[in-house]
């Protein structure tokens, strides 16, 4: 609206403006949101609290039928729902929470396994992917040479594979993956086999931001120190000039976890998670910052390779 429509005094989120369309009408209107958990991964990305926020602070006469699940980890909306309720008429509706995922007919329990391992849920973790083995592959190694040559085995025809890796994995240097190294997402999504620029060529790799919202059949997630198993939780961290520092700030430590979740959950038909071991001769990869977490992905039940 600043840029494009003059309007430098526009302080409206993209919820509330949106809201404001619709309280236009004299009579009565509906707005259906559909909107994913955990997929908020860069700066200003509020995910569905803004808009029950922005309900709560203009929007007071607005009746709301939300889904009970909203109280879930990745949604992170409790608070805004109780606040919520305070304002204006909230009613919970479990027919309103769309659990099952599209994304293929192999992965309709993916979403939850995901959920189980990033919530540190290990016996559910355990269950969900016993479920879930019986038709969607999900591998674990500590060799990306293991890990491309699974994924060529495992494609048929024109079935695409590629690798993703987070946007703070910058110790993947000597596997010979750079994320700062400059891809095309088009050239990495649409073209061929022969093509060095295309995801077959497995020598670009793309990010949760190049991914978010798109598939590909197989995936190749390899697993930097950015983001470490322990058993007070997940440690985030960031690496800065010469070494690695602890990510602080709550909002920067949902976003990683996020862009794990992004990347865990791109490949329709399976995928193999590599986790590199460590070299004590570098400072930046030492063996515990990858082990603890290789050990705990283990004993899911994941398959060694």
């Amino acid at each position: 609206m600043k840029q494009k429509k003059g309007q430098h005094d526009f302080d409206y989120s993209e919820p509330e403006f949106l809201i404001s369309c619709l309280d236009r009408h004299e009579d009565w209107s509906v707005i259906v949101c559909l909107v994913g958990g955990g997929q908020e991964i860069n700066t200003g990305e509020a995910g569905i609290s803004e808009w029950l926020n922005a309900i709560k602070e203009k929007f007071h006469s607005w009746e709301v039928y939300i889904s009970p699940n909203l109280t879930d980890s990745e949604y992170q909306a409790e608070e805004a729902i109780t606040d919520l309720q305070k304002k204006t008429t909230v009613k919970l509706d479990s027919s309103l929470h769309l659990k099952v995922s599209m994304r293929s007919f192999r992965a309709e329990n993916l979403s939850l396994l995901v959920k189980n391992i990033l919530d540190l849920d290990l016996p559910s973790a355990i269950q969900t992917y016993s479920n879930l083995s019986k038709n969607y592959p999900i591998v674990l190694t500590r060799e990306v040479h293991k890990a491309k040559e699974w994924l060529k085995e495992k494609a048929r025809g024109s079935e695409r594979y590629g690798i993703v890796v987070s946007s703070q994995a910058q110790r993947l240097k000597p596997f010979a993956i750079d994320v700062k190294s400059p891809m095309n997402p088009v050239h990495w999504f649409l073209n061929e086999k022969d093509d060095v620029r295309s995801s077959y060529f497995l020598e670009d790799v793309a990010t949760e931001f190049h991914v978010q919202g798109l598939e590909l059949d197989w995936a190749c997630i390899t697993w930097d120190g950015d983001l470490r198993y322990s058993n007070e939780g997940w440690q985030s961290y960031s690496f800065v000039g010469k070494k690695w520092q602890h990510i602080h700030k709550e909002e920067r430590k949902k976003y990683l976890l996020n862009a794990y979740r992004v990347l865990l959950t791109r490949a329709r038909q399976g995928m193999v998670i590599v986790v590199p071991e460590g070299s004590n001769e570098d400072h930046t990869r030492r063996s515990e910052f990858y082990d603890s977490t290789y050990n705990y992905l283990k004993s899911i039940g994941l398959s060694e390779i």
